[in-house]
């Protein structure tokens, strides 16, 4: 890949400020000032027209009168002067602008207005935009603060990205005497162009970079933020805060679902497929930050703790048990270990409570035991300051102990005054600390759920999730003889006949327009019956006395047809009533009531919830939520996130349900909102689920037609596993290859593949010299987002195993209109036809995305690619910056 567009603006050549002035108290004064002390050692230029020296350096006019490229303008000027400073930086080629000034977006209807004509001109000029109305970035590696901040930012390995500038200067407040450095610190602002997802682009790649702190109030561009989340936290942990979890007022919705699912949980559901962690407050913010600036490894949550009081060792314990962090019960080794170096009356349990009169060695014998235990995969030590404690000494003795494992430990040291200099010597020592019990419980749980979440985030669902074909082509003329129709909400038959397309068992609902129709249908069905109002303006039945259930006879089916008509047409007047449905009533006494669930998210696409069902399911509030597609994996872990879930195993006198068939219900209900990006709004419910198996009682589909210029799968977040690529042939001599997409679990035939290249062909491939790919290069390259990249695998079998023969990939450019590519196959099937087999798959595969040309780079010396390239129709041309370099460039 080329390097990243945004590192003109970490490590700019030549920086500009625009209304800088000696007033230190100015924004454009403040902003010289900080560049100046913080010591950036590039060119640096205010530009101001009313001065001819500012703080010492020479001003200018205008920045044409600097005579030299600059990569960074910053601008501090009123927001009426800030279209003609972009124009002036564009035609001076400058690459980025941060637009410090407000009085844009935030500023109601004309301020948008100003500030879309920003972004009409930066794009002109191809000039990319940070804000408007941000306090700017830190990079203290280069020495670039170019913040009107008052705290500078010591050097570290945390990035900090957020909307808020005022919370990023809190932070930088609360870091400084903590010692917690920043590799970055970025204020997007209103994020008119540069927004989250270019900046993780550019902090994935970061070398300076471990983790990264997100505060988020509001996603512009959803899908390319979750791309590039997804991107970064293979290899990074990430932390989220989102203002505004709590909107006024319910929207209007025609499902249950589309009421109960909002859009925090959609947000949650993203973040957690994403593999990043959310945090719900400034100061678990500040927890986690600590934390992961010293963890970044995934860890487990089996917890011991370490006090010298009873009381805080309740606090973590009733803590944990609220984020389902484990508290094992010590081992007999680790028991017996510590009964010979504890007084009696210690606990013998975990926590541990080593009594308050412990001293450090003490502390020593505790912690070096529960380091040891294999039953632990962390630990917090707590004191309080008692008469007896040795603040400083204890610390010390955690400090060692952290220095020899890599286990995650923590310290709690409460209280004030006592405790002081040993939290200095907690700082000092990077040794993570907590001021209370819950903090550091918290602080943990973060770790723990970021090894969850990435579990969700290397998961890959085929579109297909079961065998056999759905009818897709019969469930979109269903909806759209619903839509020519002008309606957006199916009937019960409609959604079921949609439902059963996709395989999904349902009980088979009968129309009826009289009271004598009615009979007939029951009558066939068998008694008893169960009979619900057929309306397209009445959402859920049950709400309008619009349901008769266990009807058992002719006579009560023309009673129950005549009084559910009249009744519900008292009650709602309005409503267009087309008679009733009748189905057979479900009697299974033994059945669990489930609600399944799909609901359009206005950012993330659909979103499908899985919980307790019946009446009251808005009351009780029991879902999980998760974006498709999904897998098996995720349809168990939505199934085990619920309260309900503990009531489909064996309970009482009633035998567990059929946990497979569940799981496969939640898959096919996946690849319909993959297939059918008509459908906005789903509800099962009831799902009656025993042991021989699941049925849907109850079921209405929401839909409308789909936006004309959406690409396949573009109503979703996550692009699914595109399995329609894969392909079989037969080579010369025989062989049978297959191609297809690339999966995270072939990065052993990944990392087989490239050992057994030569030295040569590795050399050619990636420009450098290696014998195998790093983990996080091995991450990169096999857990792909299908979205905005492709890598296609030629593999043959071998013995019984799968052998990989060569891969071409490609990853979309920033603009989104073109791809970067490369290819390599096995030098022993060189020349057999193959990389034109892979390389041209890979083309179509560009072509259909939409993608408008293909480039590439590859050494001079690279004659068999060039070969390659210019068969399949590349231009080959030598840089003209580098002449050891080949560009190869094809319009698709």
């Amino acid at each position: 890949m080329r390097q990243h567009y945004l590192q003109r603006l970490f490590a700019p050549d030549g920086v500009a400020v625009f209304g800088a002035n000696d007033d230190e108290t100015s924004v454009g004064g403040r902003v010289l000032r900080n560049l100046l002390e913080a010591g950036y050692s590039g060119g640096l230029y205010p530009v101001n027209p009313h001065r001819e020296k500012v703080q010492g350096l020479a001003c200018h006019a205008r920045i044409r009168d600097v005579g030299v490229p600059i990569d960074l303008a910053i601008v501090a000027t009123p927001a009426d002067t800030v279209p003609d400073v972009l124009r002036d930086c564009g035609e001076h080629g400058v690459a980025v602008a941060v637009v410090m000034s407000a009085g844009f977006g935030e500023a109601g209807a004309s301020g948008k207005r100003r500030e879309q004509r920003l972004v009409e001109i930066a794009q002109q000029y191809e000039l990319r935009l940070v804000g408007p109305n941000c306090l700017g970035l830190i990079r203290p590696s280069t020495g670039l603060n170019a913040t009107f901040s008052l705290s500078a930012a010591q050097q570290g390995r945390l990035a900090l990205v957020s909307q808020s500038g005022a919370l990023c200067t809190a932070i930088l407040d609360w870091a400084s005497p903590r010692h917690l450095g920043f590799s970055a610190v970025v204020s997007l602002g209103d994020a008119a162009d540069v927004h989250f997802g270019d900046v993780l682009d550019y902090l994935a790649q970061d070398r300076d970079t471990s983790s990264i702190l997100l505060y988020v109030e509001g996603v512009h561009w959803p899908r390319r933020f979750l791309s590039a989340l997804r991107s970064v936290t293979r290899v990074k942990p990430v932390i989220v805060i989102k203002a505004g979890r709590r909107v006024t007022g319910s929207r209007a919705a025609m499902s249950h679902t589309g009421a109960l699912v909002g859009d925090d949980d959609a947000f949650n559901a993203a973040l957690s497929r994403a593999g990043a962690v959310r945090v719900q407050t400034i100061s678990q913010l500040f927890s986690a930050a600590q934390i992961l600036a010293e963890y970044s490894g995934d860890v487990r949550e089996r917890l011991g703790v370490i006090t010298n009081a009873g009381g805080p060792g309740v606090l973590a314990a009733d803590r944990a048990a609220d984020l389902d962090i484990e508290l094992p019960e010590p081992e007999a080794a680790m028991l017996e270990r510590l009964d010979a170096g504890m007084p009696a009356g210690w606990s013998r349990a975990n926590p541990l409570d080593i009594l308050g009169d412990a001293p450090p060695e003490r502390y020593g014998t505790a912690l070096e035991a529960c380091l040891a235990a294999r039953n632990l995969d962390a630990v917090l030590v707590i004191l309080t300051p008692q008469a007896m404690s040795d603040p400083e000494g204890a610390a010390e003795v955690v400090i060692a102990a952290r220095e020899r494992t890599r286990r995650p430990v923590l310290a709690c040291w409460m209280g004030g005054e006592r405790v002081e200099a040993a939290r200095r010597r907690f700082y000092d020592s990077c040794v993570p600390h907590f001021p209370s019990p819950e903090a550091a419980v918290e602080a943990f749980a973060c770790l723990v759920q970021r090894r969850r979440n990435r579990e969700l985030l290397m998961q890959v669902a085929e579109p297909r999730a079961y065998h056999g074909e759905p009818d897709v082509e019969g469930a979109r003329l269903i909806i759209e003889g619903a839509l020519a129709e002008h309606r957006r909400a199916l009937s019960e038959m409609e959604s079921k006949a949609v439902l059963s397309a996709f395989g999904i068992p349902t009980n088979a609902s009968v129309g009826a327009q009289s009271a004598r129709e009615a009979l007939v249908s029951a009558e066939s069905l068998g008694f008893p019956v169960a009979m619900k109002i057929d309306s397209p303006d009445i959402s859920h039945k049950s709400d309008v006395g619009g349901v008769r259930l266990n009807i058992p006879n002719a006579q009560a089916v023309s009673r129950s047809y005549n009084e559910l008509v009249d009744s519900v047409r008292a009650d709602c007047p309005e409503a267009r009533i087309n008679g009733v449905t009748i189905e057979r009533m479900y009697r299974e006494p033994h059945a669990r009531e489930l609600m399944i669930g799909v609901a359009r998210d206005r950012a993330f696409g659909p979103v499908i919830s899985f919980g307790a069902g019946g009446t009251a399911v808005e009351i009780m509030r029991d879902r999980s939520v998760a974006l498709p597609p999904l897998n098996s994996f995720i349809a168990g872990r939505m199934i085990d996130d619920t309260r309900v879930s503990r009531m489909l195993g064996e309970w009482r006198h009633m035998p567990a349900v059929d946990r497979q068939a569940l799981e496969e219900v939640l898959l096919r209900i996946s690849e319909l909102v993959c297939e059918m990006p008509h459908v906005v709004e789903l509800d099962i419910n009831p799902l009656m689920a025993t042991s021989a198996g699941v049925q849907v009682v109850d079921a209405r589909i929401v839909v409308e037609a789909p936006k004309v210029w959406l690409e396949p799968y573009g109503h979703m977040a996550i692009h699914p596993f595109p399995a329609h690529m894969q392909q079989r042939f037969m080579a010369p001599d025989g062989t049978e290859i297959t191609i297809r997409p690339i999966r995270p679990e072939d990065a052993d035939i990944e990392q087989a593949f490239v050992r057994g290249l030569s030295e040569a062909s590795r050399y050619l491939r990636f420009m450098a010299s290696l014998k195998e790919l790093s983990r996080e290069a091995l991450v990169r390259f096999t857990q792909i987002d299908y979205d905005r990249e492709l890598a296609l695998i030629a593999t043959t079998e071998r013995g019984g195993t799968e052998v990989q023969l060569g891969v071409a990939r490609y990853t979309i450019t920033p603009d989104g209109e073109g791809c970067e590519f490369a290819i390599v196959v096995t030098d022993e099937i060189q020349g057999t036809g193959l990389g034109s087999r892979l390389l041209g798959v890979l083309m179509e595969a560009a072509r259909d995305r939409g993608l408008r040309e293909m480039i590439g780079e590859t050494l001079s010396t690279n004659d068999p690619m060039r070969s390659l390239a210019e068969r399949l129709g590349f231009s080959v041309r030598t840089s003209e910056d580098d002449p050891t370099i080949l560009l190869m460039h094809r319009r698709l």
